[in-house]
């Protein structure tokens, strides 16, 4: 019988971030549906902790090098969420960010005449008979490393949840621009 110490060890798919982002699309999700889009802070526990000691009771047991995240409530209402982003910057303490924001999505050949109107354009894309609502979680850190989640309301299960990094690169981006100095 193998000792303990020769006993294959399980290996992370996921980095740390990647850990961090999934436990974030399923607190999301498990508010359901139709929500505004939701920002979070990202930090590494052990730096929380170091901050802030009345996290202990909830940081109990978890990875100091692992993340959590903090949700930025009283996100203002926004139309143009990219306009929003470009108004963000966080202090140093704050290793990443997180978006978690729902969408809809039509086969391209539905966007070719759309109203030029936004508001009568984002109704014609609502009533498309082919639309799909999709969730978006992305999540950057400053060093560059980025995911994506993708979550589609016909295929609600945290077990069908599509993990990438270029499922929304304009928004990685929009996030990572937030994050520099």
């Amino acid at each position: 019988m193998p000792s303990d110490e020769s006993a294959p060890k399980a290996k992370h798919v996921l980095s740390p971030l990647g850990e961090c982002a999934i436990d974030t699309e399923r607190h999301v999700a498990s508010a359901g549906w139709d929500q505004p889009p939701r920002l979070f802070a990202i930090a590494r526990n052990g730096d929380l902790l170091a901050r802030e000691p009345g996290l202990a009771g909830q940081l109990h047991g978890a990875d100091p090098s692992a993340y959590s995240t903090i949700e930025q409530e009283g996100l203002p209402q926004t139309s143009n969420i990219e306009s929003l982003l470009r108004q963000l910057a966080w202090p140093a303490e704050v290793d990443g960010v997180a978006l978690a924001l729902e969408r809809i999505v039509v086969p391209p050949e539905a966007e070719q005449d759309l109203p030029q109107n936004p508001e009568a354009a984002a109704e014609a894309l609502a009533a498309h008979p082919d639309r799909a609502d999709v969730r978006l979680l992305v999540a950057v850190l400053r060093d560059g490393e980025s995911i994506c989640l993708l979550r589609q309301r016909s295929h609600d299960a945290d077990d069908q949840v599509a993990v990438g990094r270029d499922i929304a690169p304009g928004l990685v981006h929009a996030l990572q621009v937030t994050l520099e100095e």
